[in-house]
C-alpha cells in the first residue's frame, strides 16, 4: 500500500478462518484508510508498541509475589481450613479446605518438598513453561514419577488462582499449565502403573511366616496384619479410632473412606482376637506415634520396606535379620487389598459381597437401585477368609 511511496504487506488473515468475502470487506476497509493518509501498516505497528507498553507499565505497578508466596496463598485460601471475620457481625468463622486434613498436609508437602524448594524464591510471573519442565523432569529423573505428576497439577491449580484473583497482567499465561503440555507431548510418565501383584497361598505363608521378626515396626506389622484379615487399605488402617471398634458386634466404623462413604467393616473372630491383646484404652488412635500421639503415616510402610528392600545402601541397623524377602517377587502393603479381593472369589465369594469388603461404591443403576449393604454376608466371607489364612499353617 503505497502512503510513502513504499509498498508493504498487511495479513488480513488466514484461509478458512478469513472466508474470502470477509478479506474483500477488509481490503476495501483498509484502502479507504489509505485513501485519508493512513498507512494500514504503519496503525497496526503503533498499536502493537502501544500495547507492549501498557502491559508493561501493568507489570511494573501490579505488585509482584514469589511462587512461595503464591503456593502459601493458594494452600492458605483454597486447600486448608483456615478462620474468616464477618464484615457485617466481625465474628471469627471458620472455612473448611476443599481437601480433607490428610489431603490438607499431602498437598503442602507436595508443594513445598519440590516446587517452593526450587522455583520458591522466582517472582511468580518470571517462571517459564522451560523452568517448570526442568522441575518436572528432576523429579522424573529420581524415580518419582507420580509425585512429579502431583507437582505439576498442584502448581497448575496454584496458578490458576491467582490469574483468577487477578493477580497478574491479563496477557499472563500459565507456565505451569504450558509444561503439561510439553510433558504430554514428550510421553513422559507422570502416573502410576496400575497394580497386578496378587500373592498366591505359598507366597502369602512366607510372608506371614517372616512378618514378626521382620524390620517392621510393632505398629506396623499390625497394620499389615489387618489389612490381611479386612482387606481394608493401609492409609485407613493408620487413622483408625479405637472409638470406633465395636469389639461386642466385631465391627469398625470406618467414618472416613477414599470414596467418601462411611460403612463398617467387619471383623473376623481372629481379628478381634488381635485387636484385644493391643488395646490401649488411654490412646486415642489404634497405632499412634510414641512421639506426637498422632496416628502414623501411611508413608511409613513404603519407606520402611524401601529400607528393608535396599538394606545394602542404607545405615547398619536395617541389616541382618531384618532383609527383605528376597526368595519371591516383590510386593507392596497396597497388594495385600488386592490379595484379599482375589482371594475371596477363590473361595467362591460372590462378586457383590467380595466388593462390599472391599468398600466399592456400586457402578451406575446398580449403584441407585440396590442400597443394601451385605453387611452380614461380608462377616461370613471375612471370616472364611481368616480360617483360609489360619489354613496355612503359620
Amino acid at each position: 500500500m503505497e502512503v510513502d511511496g513504499s509498498i508493504k504487506q498487511y495479513k488480513i488473515g488466514t484461509f478458512p478462518h478469513v472466508s474470502l468475502a470477509e478479506a474483500r470487506i477488509e481490503l476495501a476497509h483498509l484502502k479507504l484508510e489509505r485513501n485519508k493518509g493512513i498507512c494500514p501498516k504503519q496503525r497496526k505497528d503503533q498499536e502493537k508498541l502501544q500495547y507492549k507498553a501498557e502491559q508493561e507499565l501493568v507489570k511494573n505497578t501490579m505488585p509482584q509475589f514469589t511462587v512461595r508466596e503464591m503456593v502459601e496463598m493458594y494452600l492458605t485460601e483454597v486447600i486448608e481450613d483456615h478462620w474468616i471475620t464477618d464484615a457485617r457481625t466481625g465474628e471469627r468463622k471458620k472455612v473448611l479446605g476443599v481437601r480433607k486434613p490428610k489431603g490438607q498436609d499431602e498437598a503442602r508437602r507436595t508443594l513445598y518438598g519440590d516446587a517452593v524448594r526450587v522455583l520458591g524464591d522466582y517472582v511468580a510471573t518470571d517462571v517459564t513453561r522451560k523452568d517448570v519442565v526442568d522441575l518436572v523432569k528432576e523429579i522424573i529423573d529420581r524415580g518419582s514419577n507420580v509425585q512429579a505428576g502431583r507437582v505439576m497439577s498442584e502448581l497448575t491449580l496454584a496458578y490458576e488462582y491467582a490469574i483468577g484473583l487477578e493477580k497478574f497482567p491479563s496477557t499472563f499465561v500459565n507456565p505451569a499449565l504450558l509444561a503439561k503440555m510439553s510433558i504430554k507431548q514428550s510421553r513422559l510418565k507422570v502416573t502410576s502403573k496400575k497394580g497386578t501383584r496378587v500373592l498366591n497361598d505359598q507366597e502369602l505363608k512366607k510372608i506371614l511366616a517372616w512378618l514378626p521378626r521382620s524390620g517392621f515396626t510393632p505398629n506396623q506389622k499390625s497394620i499389615l496384619y489387618l489389612a490381611l484379615w479386612t482387606g481394608c487399605r493401609t492409609g485407613e488402617l493408620c487413622e483408625a479410632k479405637w472409638s470406633d471398634i465395636d469389639f461386642d458386634k466385631r465391627t469398625w466404623h470406618l467414618k472416613a473412606s477414599k470414596n467418601g462413604t462411611e460403612r463398617y467393616v467387619q471383623l473376623s473372630e481372629q481379628c478381634v482376637n488381635f485387636l484385644q491383646k493391643l488395646y490401649k484404652p488411654d490412646q486415642v488412635y489404634l497405632f499412634a506415634s510414641y512421639r506426637t500421639g498422632l496416628p502414623i503415616q501411611q508413608k511409613s510402610l513404603t519407606e520402611m520396606k524401601w529400607h528393608l528392600k535396599n538394606s545394602d545402601k542404607v545405615d547398619k541397623k536395617y541389616r541382618s535379620e531384618q532383609l527383605w524377602l528376597t526368595d519371591m517377587d516383590d510386593w507392596s502393603p497396597h497388594d495385600l487389598r488386592r490379595t484379599v479381593r482375589t482371594g475371596l472369589s477363590r473361595l467362591g465369594c460372590p462378586m457383590d459381597v467380595a466388593e462390599a469388603v472391599l468398600g466399592h461404591s456400586k457402578k451406575g443403576i446398580e449403584g441407585t437401585y440396590n442400597l443394601h449393604n451385605y453387611e452380614d454376608e461380608c462377616a461370613e466371607w471375612l471370616q472364611k477368609w481368616a480360617d483360609h489364612l489360619d489354613s496355612l499353617g503359620v
